[in-house]
Order: structure tokens, then sequence, then C-alpha cells
């Protein structure tokens, strides 16, 4: 006879690495509670009794944090505290067969696109029908809006293809929908997330259909903003920058990794694209989307750079001047085409040029903000803290871009916009004031 449960089971799903990885545990949280499972996001509590840790397996910090995690939440199983322990994402697709041998108190590994085969550990279906739903882990009023899967580009220090196989966009119509199902939940805002953004639509469509899709979610009733991230240089389709400058609920904001500037490193970093190309697109882009906000990221320390090589990248941003630039050091992946080169930059080396150029951005950073003291800017809400409002303009993406610090005595609504007046700019964040209520 099978003996009843005393206690119904209760999910937490712990999410590491990037949007991307919380766009796959949302869908996954959604399709349990079509389950009728119980389920939440990083809970604190600690009153759930199954984990699935989603992990990164991007760099080498990553797979550390994502191991960790791993060997806390095996321990808490050890202790009597949890019933079952599962492991997906990234670092599971890669690292399965090395993982189960390491640490085999987990009870399932699961790579990328197996969620059904998760869901089965649960006894759920996998129901099609679902398809765009999600249980946000985001705050209400944002989301993450991942548009394909995959990438086909070759960058030789990029494992991702390795982790979430060839680029797979989805059909604009499932998007659409998707979009239109966040709206009724509250979200205002939706950050458009693949492997690589001007990609989209190539597989189904046969041509490049970015423009397209964002034509057709800027139609979406209620979706305020609409925001661009990871965009690869090489042959960048510029018409996209045409629906932005048209449509007034695309953000003039474009997030687009360039790595480097160095042309030597370009060539070994397979990037298909010299720094004099990129310089000609950043003054393109400009050229037709006056104001756009530009972020970018770079990598210190790959194989081979040089003194001469990161002070060339060190002049390239003193002459593009970027509103936003994040760097990695380089993280030596196996079976990346990279791993056959020396990685001979000693670790501290690679920190310390990355400290050396994010100085320059800092600076450039500050002349920026100072310019938008006495300016007024459309600003969401995102979050009180410390008896003070935390917003963000269009021209800055959750987590990774400045904050504008609001003092009011009246009470604003998390997740709506208001008009606010800079009163001072530091290295990387705003102060303001709200003038004439909302907007």
């Amino acid at each position: 006879m099978k003996t009843k449960k005393l206690h119904k089971d209760k999910v937490n799903i712990i999410t590491l690495g990037c949007s991307k990885n919380m766009v796959d545990s949302e869908v996954l949280s959604g399709q349990l509670l079509a389950n009728d499972i119980e389920v939440v996001h990083e809970n604190k509590k600690l009153d759930h009794n199954i984990v699935v840790v989603n992990t990164c397996g991007f760099i080498d910090k990553a797979k550390e944090e994502s191991i960790n995690t791993i060997l806390d939440q095996v321990e808490l199983k050890r202790r009597g505290k949890l019933d079952k322990v599962y492991v997906t994402g990234c670092l599971s697709e890669r690292y399965k067969n090395n993982l189960e041998a390491e640490i085999p108190e987990v009870d399932a590994y699961f790579g990328t696109m197996e969620l059904p085969l998760i869901l089965k550990q649960f006894e759920a279906d996998y129901k099609t029908e679902l398809v765009g739903e999600r249980l946000l882990a985001t705050p209400q009023h944002y989301a993450y809006m991942k548009i394909s899967e995959g990438c086909n580009r070759t960058c030789s220090f990029c494992a991702i293809p390795l982790m979430r196989g060839q680029h797979v966009s989805k059909p604009i119509e499932e998007l659409v929908k998707e979009a239109e199902g966040l709206v009724k939940k509250g979200v205002k805002e939706v950050m458009l997330i693949a492997q690589e953004l001007t990609y989209y639509g190539l597989d189904i469509y046969k041509k490049r259909m970015l423009g397209d899709l964002m034509h057709r979610l800027a139609d979406v009733k209620g979706l305020e903003w609409i925001r661009l991230h990871y965009a690869y240089p090489s042959k960048f389709p510029l018409e996209v920058l045409d629906v932005m400058r048209e449509r007034e609920n695309i953000c003039n904001y474009l997030d687009m990794p360039l790595q480097h500037a160095a042309n030597n490193m370009l060539k070994a970093m397979k990037r298909q694209i010299t720094r004099e190309e990129m310089e000609e697109l950043t003054i393109a882009i400009r050229e037709k989307v006056p104001g756009i906000c530009l972020r970018t990221t770079l990598i210190a320390g790959f194989p081979g750079e040089t003194e001469d090589d990161v002070e060339e990248l060190k002049g390239f941003l003193q002459r593009q001047r970027f509103d936003r630039v994040g760097i990695f050091t380089y993280s030596h992946e196996e079976g990346t085409s990279a791993h056959d080169l020396a990685d001979d930059v000693p670790a501290e080396e690679k920190e310390r040029r990355a400290q050396e150029i994010m100085e320059v951005q800092q600076e450039i950073s500050f002349e920026l903000n100072q310019e938008k003291v006495g300016k007024v800017f459309k600003t969401l809400i995102d979050k009180k803290e410390a008896g003070r409002y935390l917003g963000r303009t269009e021209f800055d993406s959750v987590e990774v871009d400045n904050e504008v610090v609001i003092h009011s005595v009246k009470k604003l609504p998390i997740g709506e916009f208001v008009n606010v007046k800079i009163t001072k700019a530091y290295d990387y964040d705003l102060e303001g004031e709200v003038v004439n209520g909302g907007s």
C-alpha cells in the first residue's frame, strides 16, 4: 500500500548566472504551478523540501559559485532539511558526467533543454498550451524576454554554443502573445535577451527579423519600455535603429558587447570585425539615434594581450565615450578554440588591467552624468530602500547600470513612472527630485 505524504512538496528554485537562466527558471516555475506544485524563487524561509539549482557555466567564477551552491544544498539534504536536490542549467549541460561522479548526492542532473524531463521527476506534465507563461522572479513591473536560444557565432573565448547549442528563434506570434501576457500581469518594461539578438529570425524566416519583431512588440498596449540586450556588432542590422527612433516605447538603449579594440585581439577572439569598423558602426548608430545610450562589455587578459593592446583599448574608450561599460577577466574555457592558446596573463595581472580600464570608464561616466544635472527624465520606480526610492531612466537597465536616487516625502508607487529632475551626479548614479507628479 502506498503511504501518503505527510506534507505537500514545495520547490525552491535557485538561479545563478545571467538573465537567460532567470527566464528558464520562471518557465519551470510556471509549469510546476500549472501542475499544482507549490514553487518559490530563492526562498529565504527554508520551508521547502525540494531544491532545483539552475547553474551557470560561463566562466570560472560562475562555475565555482554554481558548485558551491550545489554543495550547500547537498549538505542541507544530508542534514535532513531537504528531500531532493536537482541540478539543471549550463554547468549541468556541459559537465553532467563529471558532476554525477563528483557530487553523486544530487538526485538528478539535467541539461539546458530538458525541462520536460525535470517535470517528470515531479510526475508533472509539460503543458504546451502554457507557452510564454512564467512565474516572474523579478518585480512585477519588469521582465526579461528571451527571443531565441543558442548561438551560431564562433568567438574563440566563448563556451555558450557548447552549452546552449545552435541559434533557434522563437516565432514572432509566440513572443507577441508572451508580451501581452506579461502586460496583463503588470509588466511595463521588457528586456529582449538572447545569446545574439541580431541573428533573430534568420533560421525560421530566412532573414534578420529583429526590426519586425520590435515593431510588433511596440504595438502591444501597456508595454511602455522595450530594451535591447546582447547585440553582435559584425554585420549589425542598422534598420533596427530606424525602428528604435520611430517607436516611442523602444528605449534609446543598445547593449552591444565589443570585447576588445586592438585588432590583433579581435582577430584572435574571432570577432569578425576590426576596430575601424567598430568605430564606424558607433558613429552610424549615434547618427541614426541621437542621444542613444550605448553599453558594451570587454575582456581583459585574453591570451597574448600586451600592455600596448590595453593602451589601445583605453584610447578607444576615450574616443568612443560609451555610456556604460562592463568588464570581465578572461577565463580559459576547455572546448573553446582559445583553449589551445597559452593562458599567459597571470590572474592578478588580468585584474589589474581590468581595474585600469574601468578607471578610464569611471571618469567618462562621471563626465556624462554631470551633463544630466538640471535635466528632467522619465523614471521608473524600482524599489524603496533605506528611506529613499531607487529608479531608472530609459538609459539604464536593471542591476547593471546607473540608478536614480530619489528623496521624496510623498509616497511614490513602485513600478510607476515619474518625472525626475536630476540634482546631483556621481560616477555611476544620479540623484533627483520628482517634478510635475507622474508621467
